[in-house]
């Protein structure tokens, strides 16, 4: 198969056009954070993006328990068509917010109760398989679903039920278990998400601490690292698309040969958001970095670096969203294979802005990478 590479040019020519490297920018400038910009930064990031984000993720998921108890109670197609179509909300809900992987959310493994993903050796749906083929009752209800595997409780568990092998029973029985083990999954990412937005909503919370580091806060004692988990947020969102998201099910040309991929390890591949979802998330990083202003952080002299990355950031989300088949057809369409080379390819350049270049305008010591854990 031919891989289309004119898009890949392209975008390297229009890329000329800004600084390659944090070196260049500091040629102008020292490597100094803007250390008065940095509160309303925080505040942004804090007000504008994360705690909208998780609100929005309660009512998607108060949408879809809603739509879930319906068809329990009602079943019919267009009631399982309600409850898909709240699917897809909930899984571009979560991409959005899913990129912070701080705080509360990664506490009581509420983010893999939430997404077990990926799922390397196929335990997860090993066990939702076998959920429902003895039926056990325990799954029908958020209260004991809590206590199992979190593989079982959430948006993958839910996927499989709605789409899975077996799913083609839900239109036609009512009260079934199939639809009450959904409805259960469902209730319980209300109460995750829920958790969440509380957690964030707490004046003297976790908000508190991102708003205001200083040498008594237990988040950021000053605003250096502040700033540094803001990026890192950033930069470790566009490392689990590369190697989360794409690199799993498709690796472009191995050993001069055209990978055939692997479109039943994608993400949400059954229900066809795989590259939905990866949109939404390279949306909210863009977001994130814009309504935050984070563009302010960096000395006068550098902020062409704000502006490269934001160019990528655009070229990967067209890109990604002009992917419009199927996974697995999608591997096997020239045209879009070579969507899903320029995405990978360019995933790899936004993470270089970001660490290297954005890091080291604003100060972060040589050699610093998020991508090794420094």
């Amino acid at each position: 198969m031919r891989i289309c590479t004119a898009p890949l040019l392209s975008l390297a020519i229009a890329l000329g056009a800004y600084p390659a490297t944090a070196q260049e920018g500091a040629a102008l400038s020292p490597r100094v954070l803007n250390e008065k910009a940095l509160p309303a930064v925080m505040e942004k990031a804090v007000d504008d993006f994360i705690r909208p984000g998780y609100r929005d993720l309660v009512k998607a998921a108060r949408s879809l328990a809603t739509a879930t108890h319906a068809l329990c109670e009602k079943p019919s197609t267009d009631a399982l068509g309600r409850v898909q179509i709240a699917f897809d909300g909930i899984v571009h809900q979560w991409s959005t917010i899913e990129i912070i992987r701080v705080g509360p959310v990664i506490e009581g493994n509420r983010f893999e109760r939430f997404l077990f993903y990926p799922d390397r050796k196929s335990t997860g749906l090993k066990q939702v398989q076998a959920i429902l083929t003895k039926e056990d009752q325990t799954a029908t209800s958020a209260a004991t679903i809590r206590g199992k595997s979190v593989a079982v409780q959430g948006l993958g568990a839910l996927e499989y039920v709605l789409y899975g092998t077996g799913s083609d029973v839900l239109p036609g029985q009512k009260d079934g278990f199939r639809c009450r083990y959904g409805a259960a999954i469902a209730d319980n990412l209300v109460e995750v998400a829920s958790e969440l937005s509380a957690e964030w909503e707490k004046p003297d919370g976790i908000q508190a601490a991102w708003k205001t580091p200083g040498t008594d806060n237990p988040v950021f004692r000053n605003g250096n690292e502040a700033a540094t988990a803001l990026l890192g947020i950033l930069v470790h969102g566009a490392e689990t698309v590369k190697d989360q998201r794409l690199r799993l099910f498709y690796a472009g040309t191995v050993n001069g040969k055209a990978d055939p991929g692997h479109p039943k390890l994608a993400i949400y591949w059954r229900s066809g958001n795989t590259m939905p979802s990866i949109s939404s998330n390279f949306k909210a990083m863009q977001t994130l970095f814009t309504v935050s202003d984070m563009e302010s952080l960096l000395p006068e002299d550098s902020r062409s670096v704000a502006g490269s990355a934001n160019f990528v950031f655009k070229s990967v989300i067209s890109a990604s969203d002009r992917i419009d088949l199927p996974i697995n057809e999608a591997i096997a369409d020239d045209a879009q294979r070579g969507r899903l080379d320029f995405i990978a390819l360019n995933t790899q350049d936004l993470l270089n802005r970001l660490n290297r270049d954005f890091g080291g305008a604003i100060g972060l010591g040589a050699g610093f990478s998020f991508a090794d854990g420094d």
